[in-house]
């Protein structure tokens, strides 16, 4: 059992490990190793093309983890005091969007744009078309729900005694928000926000179709690699995997600490 599970693991991490490894690679020939060098990652971060797409999905990413972030908050607060047959419903609405395929939001969110830019575009005389916003859009509607689940969860752990002690001690209900609500459910929406900025950062399926003229770093990279795999891709994707690494792995010693702080 122990050699299959590493036989496992070994299959899912060696190609992860190939890509780090080539982009260290002193020779152009990806496949064929000539030494060590940092040499790509100097030239990866000089090429204008690439640091353009990596303004372009930081911008992307940010913007929509900020959204996400909020309106997913918003969500769970209104979604906490819902009963019965219509808190399943909106429960179910979540769910359903994450369990969607990127593809799926894709495409239909590539066919919402398409008709609506036809209805709107000769009513106003502009011409609205494909771009960053609208990957921001598509998004949104995948990392909101995200964001709602976590923070959800953060709310149905909560001390309630907290909340009714702030409202007899007066507190308006913004008062109580502002100064117990808020940050208890700090943890929760921090880590929503780095998991929505992660899954944006890094997402290819949904940006293919609704970026339109804007590129994004992970369809350079895969504009690229249709031309050949070279030592300065695998830099740049080796930074894209670090990056969601970094980000998964303090979001969830974020969750960590939260759950540690409340059963404190």
């Amino acid at each position: 059992m122990r050699a299959y599970v590493i036989l496992i693991y070994i299959f899912l991490y060696a190609p992860i490990a190939f890509i780090v490894a080539g982009s260290f690679n002193a020779g152009r020939q990806a496949m064929v190793w000539q030494g060590f060098s940092l040499q790509w990652y100097g030239k990866a971060f000089s090429n204008p093309l690439i640091m353009e797409a990596l303004v372009t999905s930081l911008y992307i990413a940010f913007t929509n983890a900020v959204l996400s972030a909020i309106i997913g908050t918003f969500a769970a607060l209104g979604l906490e005091r819902v009963r019965g047959w219509v808190r399943v419903f909106f429960d179910s609405l979540l769910y359903i969007a994450i369990m969607v395929p990127g593809i799926v939001i894709g495409i239909s969110t590539l066919i919402a744009f398409v008709s609506a830019f036809d209805a709107i575009n000769p009513l106003l005389g502009v011409r609205l078309q494909m771009g960053a916003w609208a990957v921001i859009a598509a998004h949104v509607l995948f990392n909101t729900a995200v964001v709602a689940l976590l923070v959800r969860a953060r709310l149905q752990g909560m001390d309630r005694s907290l909340v009714e002690a702030s409202e007899d001690l007066y507190a308006t209900p913004f008062g109580t928000f502002r100064q117990v609500v808020l940050p208890l459910l700090a943890p929760s929406i921090l880590a929503g926000f780095l998991l929505a900025f992660t899954f944006s950062f890094e997402d290819f399926i949904i940006a293919y179709f609704v970026a339109g003229p804007d590129v994004t770093l992970p369809i350079y990279i895969f504009s690229s690699i249709r031309r050949g795999i070279t030592p300065e891709i695998n830099a740049v994707g080796s930074v894209v995997l670090l990056t969601s690494f970094v980000l998964l792995i303090l979001a969830q010693l974020i969750l960590q600490r939260g759950q540690r702080t409340k059963t404190a």
